[in-house]
């Protein structure tokens, strides 16, 4: 009852901008990255997904918890290639899969178990939308920093390079994410937070993008019986946990605007914190402002509810722990959280 209580709660003081958004936005956003379409085409998930190993099952190429029997998070799509040269060497070319900004480009691969990778970053509906291109071999000459791409547009050449694996030629892939950016300040807060540990890659390393799951979100575009809504998907997200922090000013609130709830007893008597919903990879997706009177704690980071099926069917990030009986924030979740209101 006390996830349906909030849910409904957030659903009645958003529901107007929920289905103007729907209405006006209602489109496919996001195409594919390379010209593998495989992923509609029922029963050919081995042409589309490049799982880990020929014995594993092409889940493990997909996104969530995934890998490792299921402990270990993946949180992109791996696109199989479709091309190669005479070496066996992938040559597909890999593509903007929306209208937007190149926002980091690593050529490094060492630096990286991305290898070399490309991140843009996309507006739908009032979202900042990161896609993230890993594995590269090339990256298309002459592309910036700062560079507007169209949707479709070539922007590098798939490739093998990592620093953590090697990939094999007949598992070459590009590893597709989109993401939420979680923090401006992530420099200085990693730089505090990881100490001895080195951030090559300033707020564009990847523990700074939470992704979501691109193939539901490439499949319900695709679904000819719905018109897709980007801030619906987003906000229709299941709940892991839910969160209070005493924290009024923190970058998300202001990227993600859309995402932030009404509250008038907030607003009439001034904002003391967030209870925030979170999904099982940590996405913030639903954000509630809180007037002090509403507060039953002094806490500067209180977890106020899990959803346990929802930890059991996706456990990976332990976000969340029971000790004694007792739910708490693990030490993924803490910092999860922490990063966010930094």
């Amino acid at each position: 009852m006390i996830f349906q209580d909030f849910r409904r709660a957030a659903f009645f003081a958003v529901a107007p901008t929920l289905f103007f958004c729907a209405n006006l936005f209602a489109q496919s956003p996001f195409q594919f990255p390379t010209a593998n379409h495989s992923l509609y085409e029922r029963g050919s998930e081995l042409e589309f997904f490049a799982p880990t190993a020929p014995d594993k099952p092409w889940t493990s190429g997909s996104f969530g918890c995934v890998r490792d029997s299921g402990t270990r998070m993946h949180e992109g799509l791996d696109i199989r290639h479709l091309q190669t040269d005479r070496r066996g060497e992938p040559t597909d070319p890999v593509m903007a899969t929306a209208d937007g900004t190149i926002v980091y480009i690593s050529t490094k691969p060492s630096l990286s178990n991305y290898g070399n990778y490309i991140v843009i970053r996309h507006v739908v509906e009032g979202l900042e939308i990161y896609s993230l291109y890993a594995h590269l071999s090339a990256v298309r000459a002459g592309l910036k920093i700062g560079e507007a791409v169209k949707s479709g547009e070539v922007i590098a050449t798939m490739g093998r390079t990592s620093n953590a694996e090697v990939i094999l030629k007949d598992r070459a892939h590009v590893h597709f994410e989109l993401n939420v950016l979680i923090n401006d300040n992530f420099a200085a807060w990693f730089a505090k937070n990881s100490s001895g540990e080195r951030n090559d890659h300033g707020e564009w390393n990847g523990q700074n993008l939470n992704g979501l799951d691109p193939r539901q979100i490439l499949l319900a575009e695709h679904n000819p019986a719905t018109k897709f809504s980007l801030l619906n998907f987003i906000r229709s997200q299941t709940e892991l946990c839910r969160v209070f922090v005493r924290a009024t000013n923190f970058p998300y609130l202001k990227r993600y605007a859309v995402l932030v709830l009404k509250n008038p007893k907030a607003e009439k008597e001034g904002i003391a914190g967030y209870e925030i919903a979170l999904n099982y990879n940590g996405v913030a997706f639903a954000l509630m402002p809180r007037a002090e009177s509403e507060i039953k704690s002094r806490a500067k980071i209180q977890l106020l509810s899990v959803n346990e099926a929802e930890e059991n069917a996706n456990p990976c990030r332990k976000l969340v722990v029971k000790r004694g009986g007792h739910w708490e924030l693990g030490n993924e979740g803490l910092r999860n959280v922490e990063l966010l209101t930094y």
